[in-house]
């Protein structure tokens, strides 16, 4: 294979079998459970990265079940979001995500530097409760619950804040020799969105130490509220608004 070729095929390793194909991602009948926590405020600021600042004490964790994403299959996700503000604009930074599908891992951390670790997440219904949780191996990590769809909520604020917030990540890829090849603050949106149905119920959230999946390293105070959505949406691709190595 010629170095012409190699140039205009390689996007994604394998070369020849690519772990996932280009985009555009679109996402089909994309479900929510986000259960919004009250937590330490100096421990959201050892982990929150510059040039972001945390806008207050507060993180979203979310289990999202995506059944139809165009190249990266059905599959599902469980993480931590923080909001911050970046240059006065407030904006959402992702602190941690496991999910448990190949391509989407290595798609989301090769592309936009998505915080992603292999896990086994799971978001379904149990009778009356929608049931969200997330396992690291054998270890129970976190489990939400939330009554399912005791009331409904205005879809155009959810469509609103899913399209119009920016969204943050730490990217960082190593170079050959261990030290980081890049090191940059990405920042991307959700494109063409269309929420199906929102809802809000009582909810509540577990969280459970474990060495190499440390969501409950940023504790629950008090839950503030939950809400479960479905959504069709875009995932665009991003842009780097800081290179940490050349700062």
């Amino acid at each position: 294979m010629d170095v012409q070729t190699i140039r205009e095929r390689a996007y994604a390793t394998p070369l020849c079998s690519p772990a996932y194909p280009m985009g555009p991602y679109r996402f089909l009948q994309r479900e929510y459970l986000v259960i919004s926590y009250r937590t330490d405020p100096d421990l959201l600021r050892a982990v929150v990265p510059e040039p972001l600042a945390v806008a207050e004490p507060v993180v979203h964790y979310e289990f999202i079940r995506m059944p139809d994403s165009t190249g990266f299959g059905d599959y599902t996700e469980s993480g931590q979001v923080i909001p911050v503000t970046y240059q006065g604009r407030p904006g959402n930074y992702t602190h941690a995500m496991f999910l448990d599908d190949h391509p989407p891992l290595a798609g989301g951390r090769e592309i936009w530097g998505f915080p992603k670790k292999l896990a086994s997440p799971r978001l379904s219904v149990e009778k009356d409760t929608l049931v969200g949780t997330l396992d690291y191996g054998p270890v129970r990590v976190a489990t939400g619950t939330m009554g399912y769809k005791h009331h409904c909520i205005a879809p155009d604020p959810v469509r609103d804040a899913l399209a119009g917030t920016p969204n943050y990540l730490l990217k960082i890829l190593p170079h050959v020799d261990g030290t980081a090849r890049v090191c940059e603050l990405v920042c991307f949106f959700l494109k063409d969105v269309a929420v199906r149905g929102a809802w809000t119920g009582p909810a509540a959230l577990s969280l459970f130490p474990h060495a190499l999946a440390p969501v409950a390293s940023l504790p629950v105070l008090e839950v503030l509220g939950a809400r479960h959505y479905v959504a069709d949406l875009t995932l665009g691709l991003g842009e780097v608004v800081f290179d940490y190595l050349q700062q």
